[in-house]
């Protein structure tokens, strides 16, 4: 409870009427993420109405957009990419006066590593490129060996 209440504080988790709490927040590139809860603390199994609106440094602005359920689960919200990069305060509104606020740092969405750097192969290592100079000193002590035993061989 004291967790809930400090998230209270701190603008994360804004408490609303009818038990319905709002958590926002940014999705680490530029799209946000919103969690529903009800009164008892779980997502709630009802579809939500919400309404993002976002500003940003400069006045630049997004909104009002209405947000859709996300695959990730129950009372799970996502806008997708609506953002620029930089500094957005981002408001959440859903019926009944409900609200949640939360400043988001939206980020460039960072690109995967090309196929050529995925599968550049390990260079060889030193120690198996010498191995066929063992194998062939191996063959030259046993033909050494074989030769001498021929040559004692006929002396007998």
């Amino acid at each position: 409870m004291r967790v809930l209440s400090l998230l209270m504080v701190l603008g994360l988790l804004a408490p609303v009427s009818g038990g319905l709490q709002l958590e926002v927040a940014g999705d680490g590139a530029t799209g946000v993420t919103v969690r529903a809860f009800g009164a008892d603390g779980r997502p709630t199994e009802t579809v939500v109405r919400l309404v993002l609106t976002a500003t940003a440094e400069g006045g630049r602005t997004v909104g009002p957009i209405q947000l859709n359920p996300a695959d990730e689960g129950r009372g799970f919200y996502s806008s997708g990419p609506v953002l620029s990069p930089g500094h957005w305060t981002v408001v959440v509104t859903a019926p009944d006066s409900v609200r949640a606020e939360a400043v988001v740092e939206a980020r460039p969405a960072q690109s995967p590593p090309s196929p050529a750097a995925r599968a550049a192969p390990p260079p060889p290592s030193e120690p198996s490129s010498r191995l066929w100079l063992w194998g062939l000193a191996a063959l030259a002590v046993a033909a050494g060996f074989t030769a001498v035993a021929v040559v004692r061989l006929r002396r007998s």
